[in-house]
């Protein structure tokens, strides 16, 4: 059943190159897949790229697979930026058979071995989810200039210079972060969402994480596991937990259910984003609006404070 795929893939890298481009402006165009990456692309390139995203609001990467107009944007790249660590894990043949064919970089594998997670049951593989600690995807600005400045050399310093003033400002985030989650009651510091996208948040700024369907959202809770949490939730009286954006609610609706019938009540505590940023022209559209909207809420809403039903 795979045949049907790599013909269509076949035929799109066979049918030109980059530079045929009808919109080409004299910009190098990089394609990213997810919403992270791209503003990463935005923010070191300034006006010297153009950037696409394949993956927009609210699209769980774990689960898209490229359509033939992606694979067409990809062969038309001068540029492809990923995550990598198999977070696009249906995209994971088109994305090496591309690698053969235009440049490309996995941001998150920029990040060394020695400080990414393993987790138990993800197979052996790392966890992808590493912009959630922010002093990692500090990280990854430099390497993302060196790409452009190999494509555009004339423009190198300007690159180097954004990416500096980029990782300078995630490193400031990265403090707000330490700050804001200091004020947050030791005994209530557990993030519990419907899957574990934030394991990397929790190692960096002292939160316990529990997500009801592990690392991928290919997974489904089984009753087991709603149940487990929901006492859990009761024994420790956590007093919020949280929808994500990209991610079903019905899980997190099923698991507030189950601790209400234990005579406890917990409130969804807000709306977070987890694998993919918010919409364009909105602070939540962008990686620091995204993670800054994440502490405060999240923050908030274990102190006991407002909150708000996700959608």
């Amino acid at each position: 059943m795979r045949a049907a795929p790599i013909l269509i893939l076949a035929a799109l890298l066979l049918g030109g190159c980059a530079g045929d481009d009808p919109g080409n402006d004299g910009r190098l165009y990089v394609v990213c897949t997810t919403g992270q990456v791209a503003d990463l692309a935005r923010e070191v390139g300034g006006e010297r790229v153009r950037v696409e995203a394949l993956m927009g609001p609210g699209i769980d990467p774990h689960l898209y697979k490229a359509s033939a107009g992606d694979v067409e944007r990809l062969r038309r790249a001068d540029l492809i930026l990923y995550n990598g660590l198999h977070l696009e894990a249906k995209m994971g043949e088109v994305i090496e058979e591309m690698g053969h064919r235009r440049p490309t970089l996995a941001v998150a594998e920029l990040v060394p071995e020695a400080r990414l997670l393993s987790p138990d049951d993800y197979e052996g593989l790392h966890d992808p989810h590493v912009w959630f600690d922010l002093e990692l995807w500090a990280l990854t600005p430099a390497p993302v200039a060196d790409e452009l400045a190999a494509l555009d050399p004339g423009h190198a310093d300007r690159y180097r210079a954004r990416a500096r003033d980029y990782a300078s400002r995630i490193d400031s985030m990265h403090v707000y972060a330490r700050e804001t989650f200091a004020t947050v009651p030791p005994g209530q510091r557990v993030l519990i969402t419907a899957h574990d996208a934030f394991n990397y948040l929790g190692r960096a700024y002292g939160l316990e994480v529990r997500g009801l369907q592990g690392i991928s959202t290919a997974t489904e809770a089984g009753t087991g596991d709603v149940q487990d949490l929901a006492s859990f939730i009761v024994e420790r009286r956590i007093p919020a937990l949280f929808v994500e954006t990209s991610v079903s609610p019905r899980a997190i609706r099923a698991l507030e259910e189950a601790v209400r019938s234990r005579g406890f009540e917990v409130r969804v505590g807000g709306e977070v984003y987890s694998d993919a940023l918010g919409d364009e022209g909105t602070p939540q559209g962008t990686y620091l609006g995204m993670v800054r909207h994440n502490i405060d809420t999240i923050s908030a809403a274990l102190r006991g404070e407002g909150g708000h039903e996700g959608r």
